[in-house]
């Protein structure tokens, strides 16, 4: 596995056994069980994980978290922890960075940052340069809901247009913060938002994310 991949699957099988199974996350009716079990899920079960894309395959899906969910918490952390079988293309260390450093840091954020005494965390320079190659390849993916035109700015001025259209809104902020916002935890990311008040308004509540 590739340096950030591994170190973000680890620091979040990390947060998830600290807080324990019935804490709260940002992921809308999630409690850190049902995270645990998604991550599972997503790398071992390949033929259920599709039903995040595809509502053909929503029942397996539901599923195989009902099945995954229902296993001992402590089982769950492991196997985030010892990472997807070697015959699964996560095993693979470039489709392991493309598919989970983003992945894994959203889902530690959204551990983190649902607890009443976070902090922001501080990341490496190499990082967020990595986060933020990452939201220029996905930023019209993730964008592609919103209502009003997005562009992304760094604080070094570099700029990503997530979604043509008028109004524009111009959300500024470090990539990892970036990245949150597109990823739909716009209220938990600490960005700044400039443009007219009723797009602001539009976009902080648009269904942004893939």
């Amino acid at each position: 596995m590739s340096t950030h991949a591994k170190r973000e699957r680890l620091l979040l099988a990390d947060l998830l056994e600290s807080a324990g199974p019935e804490a709260p996350t940002l992921c809308e009716g999630w409690r850190t069980r049902e995270l645990a079990a998604h991550v599972v899920v997503r790398e071992r079960r390949p033929d259920a994980a599709g039903g995040l894309l595809l509502n053909v395959l929503k029942a397996r899906l539901d599923r195989a978290m009902e099945e995954y969910g229902a296993k001992p918490y402590e089982e769950l952390i492991q196997l985030i922890r010892t990472g997807p079988p070697k015959l699964s293309p996560y095993s693979l260390k470039q489709i392991d960075e493309l598919a989970n450093a983003v992945e894994f840091y959203v889902h530690s954020e959204d551990v983190r940052r649902a607890q009443p005494d976070w902090s922001p965390r501080p990341l490496d320079p190499v990082f967020s340069d990595s986060l933020w190659s990452r939201l220029e390849k996905l930023s019209r993916l993730t964008g592609r809901r919103s209502p009003v035109g997005l562009v992304l700015r760094r604080p070094n001025g570099q700029t990503a247009v997530a979604h043509k259209g008028a109004p524009v809104v111009t959300v500024t902020g470090e990539p990892g913060e970036l990245t949150l916002f597109c990823f739909g935890r716009q209220d938990a990311a600490a960005v700044e938002l400039d443009g007219p008040k009723e797009a602001i308004a539009q976009l902080t509540v648009a269904r942004l994310g893939m």
